[in-house]
Parts: C-alpha cells; sequence; structure tokens
C-alpha cells in the first residue's frame, strides 16, 4: 500500500484514541511502517521523489502516505487528527502559519538538536521555524513566486521587467473569445496571499501590524482586472473550486502569477501526457522599474508528531528530507529545495523541461524573498482575519477601503 486516504487516516486518529499500543506497526514482510501525512499525493510528485529516496537507502521501512486529499482543508484535517491523539510520525507543515500553532500547542517533537548541527549558510527558510529558540520542524522545500506564461499565447511580449501596470495591459491584451471558449490574459487564485502577500513583499508591509493602507494598490489592480474581464471573476474560481492547474496548463489562460513548486507539476504533467503546453517562468511583476525583483515565499517542511509511533524512523526520515539527499531527490523532479549547494542547484537547472532561457533565470534568482506570512503566536488569528476580509472585498461584499480599515480594527481589537 503506497498510501492511505483521508478516511483511513481518521481510522488511524481512532486506533490512537483507543491505546493499541507505541510499537511501530510491521508490513507483512517485517518492514517497520512509518507514516507521513501529505496532501494530494498523486498530484505532488515531491512526496514520491522523497519516499522512494528514502526507502532506496532504508530497506527496512515502509513509507505509506497518508493522503489528506484535499489541499486547501489540509491544515484543518491535521488539527483535527492532533486533537485526538493521531499517532501518525511525521506531518508535512504546508506553511509556517500552521507550523506556529502546533507548535506553540505542544504537539510536535522537539528537533533543536538536529537544527545544531546543521550547515545554516547552505538552509533557505530554516529560521522561519525558530520558535523563541526551539525547532519542531525542519524544511525540505523553499518556495518562491514566479510568474508562469503560456509561449504560444504571449507570443513574443517581453515579461522580463514587467511592472503590473504593464502586466495588466498586457493581461487584457491577451482576453480572447467568449463563454466556454474564452482565453483569459491571466488567471488569478483565490488565496489572499495572491493579493496580499504581494502587496506585503513589495511594498514593505506589515501582515501583523494592524495597519494595511499598502494593500490597496494591488486590490485596484486585481479588481480592475477582473472588471476589464481578464481575469476570472474571484465569485466564480471560489464557488466552482477552481484549480488554477485547470487554467493555466489547458491553456484557459495565458499568464499565472504562482509559487515555484509549479513547475514540477508542470513538468511531469507533460512528460505523462497530461497536457501539451509550451510554458516559461518570468519574474514576479513589480510595482515600479529599478527596485529588483521582489516576491515572497514560504518554506514547507516536515515535523515529528510528538504521539508517533516510530519516532525514530521519523526523525531520521526529516533529517534525510531536509539535507542534501533529500535536496538532490527533489530539485531532480522540479522542486527548489531548502538546501542548496552548487551540486544541488546544477541537479535543478538541468531538469528536463525546466525552463532555462534568461528570463527564467532572473525569476528564479529574486532579489528579495519576504516570507509569505510571518511567524508569530498570533499568526494563524491574524491569517484567519486577513483571509475573511479579503474574500468579502473579492466577493464585491465591501468596497476595498472599508475592508482594509475592518482587517485593520480587528487585528487591533481581536487579536492585539
Amino acid at each position: 500500500m503506497r498510501s492511505l486516504t483521508v478516511a483511513s487516516a481518521l481510522l488511524l486518529v481512532t486506533a490512537a484514541c483507543g491505546g493499541g499500543g507505541d510499537e511501530p506497526a510491521k508490513t507483512a514482510d517485517g518492514k517497520d511502517v512509518l507514516t507521513i501525512a501529505v496532501w494530494a499525493y498523486d498530484q505532488t510528485p515531491e512526496f514520491k521523489a522523497l519516499f522512494d529516496a528514502f526507502e532506496a537507502e532504508n530497506p527496512t521501512i515502509d513509507i505509506q502516505p497518508v493522503d489528506l486529499l484535499a489541499g486547501d482543508d489540509y491544515a484543518e484535517k491535521v488539527t483535527t487528527m492532533l486533537a485526538g491523539g493521531d499517532k501518525t510520525d511525521v506531518l508535512t507543515m504546508k506553511n509556517v502559519t500552521d507550523y506556529a500553532r502546533y507548535g506553540t500547542r505542544g504537539q510536535l517533537a522537539d528537533l533543536t538538536d538536529v537544527v545544531d548541527g546543521l550547515p545554516r549558510e547552505s538552509y533557505r527558510g530554516l529560521d522561519a521555524f525558530d520558535l523563541d529558540g526551539t525547532y519542531y520542524a525542519l524544511p525540505y522545500r523553499q518556495d518562491f513566486w514566479v510568474l508562469y506564461y503560456n509561449k504560444k499565447l504571449v507570443g513574443d511580449a517581453d515579461l522580463s521587467n514587467l511592472t503590473w501596470d504593464e502586466y495588466a495591459a498586457l493581461a487584457k491584451s491577451l482576453t480572447k473569445g467568449e463563454g466556454a471558449e474564452k482565453v483569459y490574459g491571466a488567471y488569478h487564485h483565490v488565496w489572499r496571499s495572491v493579493v496580499q502577500a504581494i502587496a506585503a513583499s513589495q511594498n514593505g508591509g506589515d501582515q501583523l501590524g494592524g495597519d494595511y493602507s499598502w494593500m490597496a494598490d494591488q486590490y485596484a489592480t486585481t479588481l480592475d482586472l477582473e472588471k476589464a474581464g481578464a481575469i476570472m471573476p474571484w465569485s466564480t474560481a471560489n464557488s466552482q473550486k477552481v484549480s488554477y492547474d485547470s487554467q493555466f496548463s489547458t491553456g484557459k489562460a495565458a499568464m499565472l502569477p504562482m509559487g515555484a513548486w509549479y513547475s514540477a507539476r508542470l513538468i511531469a504533467d507533460k512528460a505523462a501526457g497530461k497536457h501539451d503546453t509550451d510554458w516559461g517562468v518570468a519574474p514576479m511583476p513589480q510595482p515600479a522599474k529599478g527596485a529588483g525583483v521582489k516576491t515572497f515565499g514560504s518554506p514547507t517542511a516536515f515535523a515529528v508528531n510528538k504521539n508517533a509511533r516510530n519516532a525514530e524512523a521519523a526523525r531520521a526520515f526529516v533529517e534525510f528530507a531536509s539535507g542534501e539527499k533529500g535536496a538532490t531527490a527533489v530539485a531532480k523532479i522540479g522542486i527548489y529545495p531548502s538546501f542548496t549547494n552548487d551540486a544541488v542547484l546544477a541537479a535543478y537547472a538541468g531538469v528536463a523541461g525546466m525552463p532555462n532561457d534568461e528570463t527564467a533565470k532572473k525569476a528564479f534568482a529574486p532579489d528579495e524573498i519576504m516570507l509569505e506570512m510571518p511567524v508569530s503566536e498570533t499568526s494563524s488569528d491574524v491569517d484567519a482575519i486577513l483571509k475573511e476580509e479579503h474574500e468579502l472585498i473579492m466577493a464585491g461584499e465591501k468596497p476595498v477601503p472599508d475592508g482594509i480599515t475592518e482587517m485593520g480594527d480587528r487585528v487591533k481589537n481581536e487579536v492585539g
């Protein structure tokens, strides 16, 4: 068995609460079972790459993914599992906001001793997991946002140094057709980060600070594109649960702001014959020219469940995944790892199908990468408020100035 479904994950919770012993489970041929919580296993190729590499070096261990399926609900499902005393060995930390919540609740094993022995200069994103000097997770992936584009639809347009005004004008010019045949100039996903984290990274905004006036211009750009019909309406994308891949890889959108992790899926799916899109990567558009490329991102990590049944193997896997061998495994499929050296970067650049033109090289080497959400004991609460107000603005239920004011008032009054 390579993957457990969410239903199976809930059964694990029940079994854990029933107290069926803490010894690691065994497979029929005597291997120790190591369970790892993931999301959308079949659509996230990095997991298989890491698991296969680890099992090759540890033939007495059998990794069984606990696939929680729906990516957007992953954090909620992990929260429920942990609250129920679940004993899944390794938990994937999809973002630092959720990590901070689990870490401060004492639900993760302390990995500070491992961090103390790491070559910190080789890691990106490691500091994001510092909770008052204690580390409960190790990053294996360092994402940052870039601009994907369909070469056929964009044509000879130069995307190497776009401002947001130029991007908006281009998106409008590339929008063609009507109804089911319509091709949008761009697709903006429903996440709040597509507006708020972009604005924070490029305008110096503090998402925990309570003053959100710096978001106004990015909201204006996004809503103007929607009004012009150059991007799918947020309400449509949200209500129909549209995936960004379904828009970009099928040629329904010419451009897509998205995390660098998407490259691996595009490469894998194209090799499997699931799409034939000729795609490229460009730097994120900027407010103005001349200030360098500023973008945002977030490391993804693995943590050991404090109630893990197979804690020893879990720690070994987390160390492997975050180190050079794990980095090489994910770099070879087009995932930008947290750990880098010359050999790992060469493996990443050499992936078949990975764009390597000058525009792509600029995109993959941004001047500044701001953390998608600052790590704090208040991050989760603030994140929920910003998400709620973002949805009200994008659904047309609040004007931008009112939504921004409400964000500040709520953060100050409800969080402090």
